[in-house]
């Protein structure tokens, strides 16, 4: 398996909780926010004495060679410190993707020994002002330049938006339609006709700097061609979205729980009508169990997903997306929420929760947007249907009905209902070729994310306990119990209203879907609910 050991990491995480907890005060981070400053000195500090960067340069270019599993865990504590910073962070590792998966071994050693010894920033310049996440609807473009009939450089000439680190990185990769296809170059800062925009004035992540970028006609030698090869920068960009998505759900993950780390101890304190609002089911049960039941659900799909990729799986593009999606979307809803249940004083900057929220809506946002991991899942999974002829997920439901043999108390059975309703809706949906509509596609990503996450938290809660959150086993046991079903209801009731509305044949789909069995199996939600309420007030007590 890659990575470090459980030591390292912790030793990782310790001294990036110490400089922050002595650095990075919630009044400086407020004067960050109110100031839109980007923090060379934090980053600084970050990369060229605690060497935070070399977590995801391999050991053999100097770097410390984390693991996916190392990733997600530090990226949620840098996420849970500031969004604005991790994304500062996040775009030195997007930045370099395109190297460490396409670049020759001397382009590796080369660029990567430089970020390695010098903590440069870099930035991943691929979007453009039309195409967004489009990354085929290129125009910037390259343009061979030859001496004696052989191809010495080339000549850029575009423009790149929405760019982390744009305005401050020193090298930058860039992609560009040269006449093989789009292509990766490096570029570096000072490189004439190579120039940055203004920062943007953003709604969150003010600590990150993002800035447009122009090329005109600027000449790039041949050898920084990443891999010395046109055309492979689609490939090279896509061979990486399971990782990258998996870190930006992880920054879901960290503001998500940075919100509700915030409101669980509020209410403990905050009287109402002569009792706490953590005793009142109509706050916690709107407010708080719901939203760190998704993101607990989201952590163990993360884990799994990253468990894999430390494997040596390849092509996990889709379980990123899946992990992306429940747990930007799941963060976003938490830190919507802890303002709600903060009342007045959540929607006042002095408090923080805001400003999470303002900072973790780009998680929703960048590396895909959640439309288009929606499309992506859907996709996918679409396809996988039609391969297996239904029996992707049929035989998922019967694993699950083993592992509920096996634990009982996980929740399998029900997450075991929400596949056997999938099935049943995907095979609707060919029959009738309702996925002619877009928007059904889309539907069909959503309900796809719920049921996997449910499936795979029943199936792992008790053999691989997730570590980052201070609660036991019972408690996640719970929390998989609420999470399945959720999404078996979710999957049965949208499914069955976005079929009907398209235009579906079958008059028994309400049967075929299992609907009477998925209400019945709602039984012991409230009491599921009451326990984890508990349990997370017995966590995060206010001090």
């Amino acid at each position: 398996m890659a990575g470090l050991d459980p030591k390292e990491l912790s030793q990782v995480i310790a001294t990036l909780q110490r400089y922050a907890d002595k650095e990075l005060t919630v009044a400086r981070l407020l004067d960050l926010d109110h100031n839109d400053e980007f923090p060379q000195d934090v980053l600084d500090e970050l990369y060229q004495n605690i060497g935070l960067h070399l977590l995801f340069i391999p050991e053999e270019l100097g770097g410390m060679g984390g693991g996916a599993m190392d990733i997600y865990r530090v990226s949620e504590v840098m996420a849970a410190i500031d969004l604005g910073i991790a994304t500062g962070v996040l775009a030195t590792f997007l930045g370099t993707d395109p190297i460490t998966v396409g670049g020759t071994p001397e382009q590796q050693e080369r660029w990567m020994g430089r970020i390695a010894d010098e903590g440069l920033l870099v930035a991943y310049g691929a979007t453009e002002p039309q195409a967004g996440s489009d990354l085929a609807s290129l125009k910037t473009r390259a343009v061979p330049v030859e001496e004696d009939g052989a191809v010495v450089g080339y000549r850029i000439t575009g423009r790149k938006q929405w760019i982390s680190n744009g305005g401050v990185a020193t090298l930058y990769t860039i992609l560009a339609l040269a006449p093989g296809g789009p292509t990766w170059f490096v570029v570096e800062r000072g490189a004439e006709g190579f120039s940055q925009g203004k920062p943007e004035d953003k709604h969150g992540i003010r600590a990150s700097n993002t800035a447009a970028l122009f090329l005109e006609d600027v000449y790039v030698p041949a050898g920084d061609l990443v891999g010395l090869v046109e055309g492979q920068g689609l490939q090279q960009a896509q061979a990486v979205f399971g990782y990258t998505r998996l870190m930006v759900a992880a920054f879901g993950l960290g503001g998500g729980w940075s919100a509700l780390k915030r409101a669980i101890p509020y209410s403990q304190v905050r009287i109402q009508a002569g009792a706490p609002l953590s005793q009142k089911q109509g706050y916690t049960h709107k407010l708080i169990v719901p939203n760190a039941v998704r993101l607990e659900a989201a952590r163990a799909y993360i884990e799994w997903t990253a468990r894999r990729i430390d494997g040596g799986e390849e092509d996990l593009q889709t379980e990123g997306a899946v992990a992306k999606y429940l747990a930007t979307e799941a963060g976003n809803k938490a830190a919507e929420d802890s303002i709600q249940a903060l009342g007045g004083y959540g929607y006042t900057k002095e408090y923080m929760v805001e400003k999470v929220k303002r900072d973790v809506k780009i998680t929703t946002i960048y590396e895909g947007t959640s439309e288009i991991m929606e499309w992506t899942i859907a996709r996918d999974r679409w396809q996988l249907h039609l391969k297996t002829r239904g029996a992707y997920y049929a035989d998922w439901a019967a694993r699950l009905d083993q592992a509920h043999r096996a634990e009982p108390n996980n929740g399998a059975n029900v997450a075991a209902m929400a596949m056997r309703a999938l099935t049943v809706l995907l095979e609707r949906c060919r029959v009738d070729r309702l996925t002619r509509n877009q928007h059904i596609l889309f539907r069909l990503g959503e309900l796809i994310a719920y049921a996997e996450t449910a499936a795979i938290f029943s199936e792992f809660v008790t053999s691989h306990p997730t570590s980052a959150i201070n609660m036991d086993v019972p408690t996640h046991q719970a929390m998989a119990r609420i999470h399945a079903r959720e999404a078996a209801l979710k999957v049965a009731t949208d499914g069955l209203r976005w079929s009907i509305g398209a235009g579906q044949t079958d008059p028994n789909l309400a049967q075929s879907l299992n609907l009477p069995g998925i209400y019945q199996a709602q039984a012991g939600l409230i009491e599921d609910m009451d326990f984890v309420a508990q349990k997370l007030n017995e966590a995060f007590p206010a001090e």
